[in-house]
């Protein structure tokens, strides 16, 4: 089991109030290191666009998964994400 590949962590989204436009509770997304976001007890998103945005990290948990579906998700969420940057 792992939570993290290719340097992205997998976190669930467990409470949107106030995001509910930008983040669906209890969907699984990426979320990309920052130290600097973490000191403020913030963590850094990727939305369904592939921007990533900072968010008040008690509104995610940790998702461990099994290796190759860890990389499925990643895979299908890279796809996606280069897909919106050629719109």
């Amino acid at each position: 089991m792992i939570n993290q590949l290719e340097g992205k962590r997998l976190v669930i989204c467990i409470g949107n109030k106030g995001n509910e436009a930008s983040l669906e509770q209890w969907k699984v997304y990426q979320c990309l290191p920052d130290e600097e976001a973490e000191r403020h007890n913030e963590i850094r998103v990727i939305d369904e666009e592939g921007e990533d945005y900072l968010y008040p990290s008690d509104m995610f948990s940790s998702v461990s998964l099994e290796t190759s579906i860890a990389k499925m998700f990643i895979m299908k969420h890279s796809k996606n994400e280069l897909a919106s940057h050629l719109d």
